[in-house]
């Protein structure tokens, strides 16, 4: 069946590009040493050079989603994998902190190959699969997440840095000449109609349903990035000093997604069994409880385990998520609706660490991941609340809700 050759090669092009993805982003500040930064300005040039892709890639990703349902979806995958490749192999050849800036910036423009696959695979799957297809691409990507530091780690050990950016340029662009191969994808019936970005958002922002999309992952997204630079710093009083701290939080980083990759097809499937909006209560009462026992953990090992029980609950935001954006529009607007929770992510991404290191900063590490946790809690609670007024936006069928394009 071709739907399972377009799942299946997709769902190695997600591990793919999230592989090559984290093989270099952890590196990036003691690449920034090779490249002859003062020890003084480090923070600063990691903070721009961090936030510079954030920031385009927020920026850029509506308007690739817009080009995917206007020329199609295959072909801005296609796109954004070559574009990858060739800002990867570019950043191998930088002589200074300047020019990764710079590369930095294009990576951000070549951004648009996660949201292509993704709509995609909600062209190509039956409906009664789509849930679980798409926390099986989750499940890629975080998977990704694991190998790609690991990989990274021993090539950067044994070659030097340089070798990561040339290693994963080849590795993308490999991959997106079998993904030329393997992925076909389904004739359009609708004909995308005129407008632009601006009309798209307000498109978005006028639906219930897609608007709170868009809020809820904005805001997984953030508590996430807001505990990660945390939680190093974290591990490191448990050692009592930075030696040591660094291979510890990798292997918790590591266990949350482990867990996250077991968990996001499951969350995905049992979606659409027992409905969205349970799933949502479910994902982030369940990680804001266990973000909140952080706040207790008395050693490495408890701190593990916790660590492990968030990633199992805040990997089924996104498939639910993204499951509900395709049940809630048609398949001429799902490169764009793609587009708009990329940048949605991406600006969580960017809002998170400057947000975790304000609390952290006026009270301390532990009382963030309090609040971050009872504030998930509260999120989940307030859904279950309102369950009522929450299901008619988030349990509807594709039956009853699409999301016709208007023109302004």
């Amino acid at each position: 069946m071709s739907w399972r050759k377009n799942l299946w090669s997709l769902w190695f092009g997600c591990l793919m590009s999230s592989s090559c993805y984290t093989m270099i982003l952890p590196f990036l500040p003691l690449y920034l040493l090779d490249l002859g930064a003062e020890q003084t300005s480090i923070s600063l040039w990691s903070g721009l050079i961090f936030s510079a892709t954030f920031f385009v890639s927020a920026m850029m990703s509506p308007f690739w989603g817009r080009l995917a349902d206007k020329s199609g979806k295959r072909q801005m995958l296609l796109r954004a994998g070559f574009s990858l490749a060739s800002v990867y192999l570019l950043g191998a050849f930088v002589t200074s902190p300047l020019q990764l800036f710079f590369a930095r910036l294009l990576q951000g423009f070549a951004t648009g190959f996660v949201p292509a696959a993704l709509a995609l695979i909600s062209s190509s799957v039956p409906e009664e699969k789509i849930g679980f297809s798409l926390g099986l691409m989750q499940a890629a990507i975080l998977t990704g997440t694991i190998t790609g530091p690991l990989f990274g780690g021993i090539l950067s050990h044994v070659f030097g840095i340089r070798a990561s950016f040339i290693v994963a340029g080849i590795i993308m662009f490999l991959g997106t000449m079998a993904l030329k191969l393997l992925v076909t994808e389904p004739a359009r019936v609708e004909m995308p109609a005129t407008g632009s970005v601006i009309s798209d958002v307000k498109i978005v922002v006028r639906n219930r349903t897609l608007f709170g999309i868009l809020i809820l992952l904005f805001i997984a997204q953030m508590a996430v990035m807001l505990l990660q630079p945390l939680v190093t710093l974290f591990v490191a009083e448990f050692h009592g000093g930075l030696e040591g701290a660094v291979l510890t939080s990798g292997i918790v980083f590591c266990c949350a997604g482990i867990a996250g990759a077991i968990a996001a097809p499951l969350w995905g499937k049992l979606g659409q069994r027992l409905g969205f909006l349970k799933i949502l209560v479910s994902v982030f009462t369940g990680a804001g409880i266990f973000i909140s026992l952080l706040f207790v953990s008395g050693n490495i090992w408890i701190f593990g385990a916790i660590q492990f029980m968030v990633g199992f609950f805040i990997a089924g935001v996104t498939p639910t998520l993204n499951t509900i954006a395709v049940v809630n529009t048609d398949s001429g607007f799902r490169g764009r609706m793609f587009g708009l929770m990329m940048s949605a992510n991406q600006f969580g991404s960017m809002v998170g660490p400057l947000l975790g290191g304000i609390i952290s900063a006026c009270v301390g590490i532990k009382l963030t991941f309090l609040c971050t946790g009872l504030f998930l809690l509260l999120l989940g609670l307030v859904l279950w609340g309102r369950h009522r007024q929450c299901e008619t936006i988030f349990d509807k069928s594709v039956a009853n809700k699409h999301v016709n394009e208007v023109n302004d």
